[in-house]
């Protein structure tokens, strides 16, 4: 099929290289003409394993281009992909403008019968104001309206359940495909399209659900209030257990061995990040608000979050004091996940400032979101520029533990979970380690003569509020 994905950000990208992997001749437009070229150049402005490698390989196979052309977009695809990005507005609702940009454009660009999918995650009903804005900019056009238009397209909503660092593999080898459309003629129309474009997943199991559009858009914001319930409750239960002289460990193990809560996303830490659990959270939060039905699990999920990214600052405080002026703390991980240069709602963000606002300097090591990390502090710190000239960017995790008075891991980077301890203890000043993702067994750090803290494995007699 001919296939144009609006949008190449870590959704469109992903989408428009893996369809173009299946066969498809697909085109991806982007409003950012320096992106485009950078793209046509071969330089993908992402980190995500396999990505770099599939978009050459595909475009050198003439199966993928970009275009910064709107209108030769539109021509180019029977199906139009969204896959723009939809913000957290300041009431926390999803902010479509982008999103109805690209809608108002494929309607006044448009000349034929077109599949446009909502691949973005937006909120329940946003696929029937896309649905108007076609229809609208198709009037402007002195177009036909009403049912005369909604002949000349459908809107079908496909939520993606992509995790970054491994988003290549979830596409080609998905757990579920969701299909959302209704039962106009035109909306069977788009369905049948959906289904042949996804044919090649069917192979001994067929990976598409297809429901309303409504309960489409819905899916996705619930699947992922899910697991960022899951996160928050692990890390509430991981801090009563520190509370309670439990190991949460073998609690975590025990609990996932129940067919009916599982293993996945029980793992304690410093709190989620990324672009989808904290804006979609919010989302939910503020269309329950809407509907008269306020969403208390949510918000108290939301708030564990944010404590949680706390939660290294405090046990660190609580060993080194509040002024940590003339202090040195060393940070291994920037990413909010590892496999990815993602910074955004990074909990390493919330630290760095934290801990130069309290007069330290700080160390920081991430094996790719150095770069994107720079650009973010600068961003977190626009108020307080001279903090900038406090942090150190170093080549790798040992350049950032040398001289440091602690050892903050906020990512669990597959590096960082074999070091040489004996060089790590002899590197830093201090052999305390504050470990936001449990990576070593407390016995084995604390028998080499580590201060070894974690998230919810802090067993009698070395508890996380320690004296210094």
């Amino acid at each position: 099929m001919n296939l144009t994905v609006f949008g190449t950000g870590y959704v469109g990208l992903v989408t428009g290289v893996c369809l173009a992997q299946l066969g498809n001749d697909v085109l991806c437009v982007d409003t950012d003409a320096a992106k485009v070229a950078a793209l046509q150049r071969g330089e993908v402005p992402i980190y995500e394993p396999g990505l770099a490698e599939l978009v050459d390989s595909n475009a050198r196979a003439g199966r993928l281009a970009f275009s910064a052309d709107v209108a030769q977009g539109v021509a180019h695809g029977e199906v139009q992909f969204i896959a723009v990005g939809t913000p957290s507005a300041e009431d926390g609702s999803a902010d479509l403008r982008y999103v109805f940009q690209v809608a108002r454009a494929i309607g006044s660009h448009m000349t034929g019968f077109k599949v446009i999918v909502n691949k973005s995650t937006v909120p329940v009903g946003a696929g029937d104001a896309v649905h108007a804005a076609v229809a609208a900019a198709l009037a402007e056009r002195g177009r036909p309206a009403g049912a005369e238009a909604a002949a000349e397209f459908a809107v079908v909503s496909n939520p993606e359940f992509l995790k970054e660092g491994s988003a290549i593999d979830d596409f080609m080898r998905p757990d579920r495909i969701i299909v959302g459309f209704g039962d106009t003629p035109a909306e069977q129309r788009a369905g049948a399209v959906l289904r042949e474009l996804y044919r090649p997943f069917a192979h001994g199991h067929d990976r598409v659900i297809c429901m309303d559009r409504r309960s489409a858009e819905f899916t996705k914001y619930a699947a992922n209030a899910m697991l960022a319930t899951r996160i928050s409750f692990m890390n509430e239960m991981a801090r009563l257990a520190d509370a309670l002289g439990a190991d949460i460990e073998p609690v975590r193990v025990g609990i996932g061995a129940d067919p009916r809560i599982g293993d996945s996303f029980l793992y304690p830490g410093v709190g989620y990040g990324g672009s989808c659990f904290p804006k979609d959270v919010a989302a939910l939060q503020h269309m329950g608000g809407q509907a008269g039905l306020p969403m208390h699990v949510l918000a108290a999920v939301a708030r564990v979050n944010e404590a949680q990214k706390q939660l290294l600052a405090e046990r660190l405080v609580q060993r080194l004091g509040a002024d940590l002026s003339g202090r040195c703390i060393a940070l291994w991980g920037l990413a909010f996940k590892p496999n990815t240069d993602d910074m955004r709602e990074a909990c390493s963000r919330v630290l760095v400032r934290e801990l130069l606002e309290r007069g330290a300097k700080v160390q920081v090591f991430d094996p790719v979101a150095m770069h994107e990390a720079r650009r973010c502090f600068a961003e977190d710190l626009r108020d307080q520029p001279a903090l900038l000239s406090n942090i150190h960017y170093a080549q790798d995790p040992l350049g950032a533990a040398s001289g440091a008075d602690a050892l903050l891991i906020v990512t669990e980077w597959q590096v960082f979970r074999s070091p040489n301890f004996t060089a790590l203890r002899a590197a830093l000043r201090r052999p305390l380690v504050l470990d936001g993702r449990n990576l070593y067994e407390p016995e084995t750090l604390r028998a080499q003569g580590f201060d070894y803290v974690t998230v919810g494995r802090n067993v009698p007699g070395t508890a996380a509020g320690g004296a210094a």
